[in-house]
């Protein structure tokens, strides 16, 4: 099978010389965040490393991590390695307490963050002859905006649809002969689902490829996915934090993600320990961002659980591979592509004068993310007035909407009746069987 590839001599360059691109951009980076990050530079000192302690790659793991509370500690300028006046745009996610994490783009970083975009595009056969639907979300959040940019790189006629309006969705699909779609693998199943029930055919439709992320999900579902839409599904990963989806992108083996790791490097960590470990390991994924300008985060620690392989693949790159992510050191939930921790619901509880006491539970429900919440009413609280119960429903949900950004349905149920195991409640029941 004939290969395509963005930037043929960086997707196969062998590691000896990704390893001297590599170390040149480390020694750059470390100087240009020490001289210009002093929330970094403290954190530097307080290790006893210097920008001239890292002469390569291999010194990468004397440098302090960053972890999410320094993001949150940070905002919103406190990480910014440019002025202001250099930067031409952010993206944001939503944070663990209400505080959002933003990050900032030079044009370069744009630049750099569509060209891997672009990679993984073509990885999945995309070419400038291809008409790629992009139904991710538009706006702060980073999928619409990577995967908009990556097909324009590459050339194809972009269909800049965001999510929703799946009639819209469907219309511009078979009207305009899309051949690519990109989107969050729940809403491509649901899409499948759809066009099944307007009555077409996976040969109907003109698709031929799928790059889908943002929410985890199982091979069932991708076997599923390629069924209903007659594609080849492919993966893509990425963080806010870093620049957005790209980081890492699957090829036609399809058997992980490679990890354009010109612009990040990866590192497997013992999230206990904080030591490096050897390829082959499971463990905690840390990036550094080799070259991004404005926004360079060093040893990032992802909290992600995966594995990173150099071993030969068949799509001839030789970029290193992680594996899909096996779960979370944290406590983070993934729903419908947004990040959901259980402190933002205990945050809004407290605000709206509830006590924590509270579970999440979700599931999957005909491939889509259902979310329920259910919340331990206080002495105070408690009526048998359903109306009444309603209206406070009405109101929590609303209020946790405007923290996660997602909607959860949330249920009132009477005090003491959330089952305590140990004196504690379980807070997720997560029933989707991801892994």
């Amino acid at each position: 099978m004939s290969q395509n590839y963005y930037q043929k001599e960086i997707e196969t360059m062998s590691t000896e010389e990704m390893k001297k691109l590599q170390s040149e951009k480390l020694v750059k980076q470390v100087k240009h965040v020490y001289e210009n990050v002093p929330y970094y530079r403290n954190l530097m000192d307080e290790k006893g490393v210097t920008p001239e302690d890292i002469k390569d790659i291999d010194d990468l793991h004397k440098l302090p991590f960053l972890t999410k509370a320094d993001l949150r500690d940070a905002y919103p300028y406190g990480l910014l390695a440019k002025p202001l006046d250099e930067c031409v745009r952010i993206q944001s996610t939503s944070g663990t307490t209400g505080r959002r994490v933003v990050a900032f783009y030079t044009q370069h970083d744009v630049d750099l963050w569509e060209d891997c975009c672009a990679r993984a595009i073509t990885a999945a056969g995309g070419t400038k002859k291809d008409v790629c639907q992009v139904a991710y979300g538009y706006g702060l959040f980073t999928g619409g905006a990577g995967l908009h940019g990556g097909s324009h790189k590459v050339g194809s006629l972009t269909l800049p649809m965001s999510s929703g309006n799946t009639e819209r969705q469907i219309q511009f699909m078979t009207d305009l002969g899309a051949t690519i779609l990109c989107c969050t693998p729940s809403y491509a199943a649901y899409i499948g689902e759809s066009l099944k029930e307007q009555g077409y055919k996976p040969e109907d439709i003109p698709l031929k490829a799928g790059i889908f992320g943002a929410e985890p999900w199982t091979e069932e579902m991708r076997k599923g996915i390629e069924k209903a839409l007659g594609i080849k599904a492919y993966d893509i990963y990425g963080l806010t934090e870093t620049s957005g989806p790209g980081v890492a992108f699957e090829c036609s083996e399809q058997s992980g993600m490679h990890v354009n790791e010109d612009h990040f490097y990866a590192e497997i960590i013992d999230p206990e320990t904080g030591e490096v470990l050897p390829e082959g390991s499971k463990g905690e994924l840390v990036f550094t961002s080799l070259d991004k300008e404005a926004f360079p985060l060093l040893r990032y620690r992802t909290r992600d659980i995966c594995v990173l392989s150099r071993k030969k693949c068949s799509c001839g790159r030789t970029l290193i591979k992680m594996a899909k992510p096996m779960g979370r050191t944290d406590d983070m939930l993934i729903i419908r592509g947004v990040n959901v921790f259980p402190s933002q619901i205990e945050t809004v509880l407290l605000n709206e004068g509830y006590e924590p006491n509270y579970q999440i539970i979700v599931d999957r429900v005909n491939n889509n993310d259902t979310f329920e919440v259910n919340v331990e009413m206080t002495p105070e609280k408690f009526t048998d007035k359903v109306s009444e119960i309603l209206s406070m429903e009405k109101s929590l949900a609303g209020a946790m909407k405007i923290m996660l950004g997602i909607n959860p349905s949330v249920h009132l149920v009477a005090p003491k009746s959330i089952t305590r195991s140990e004196g504690k409640a379980v807070r997720v029941i997560d029933k989707r069987k991801l892994i």
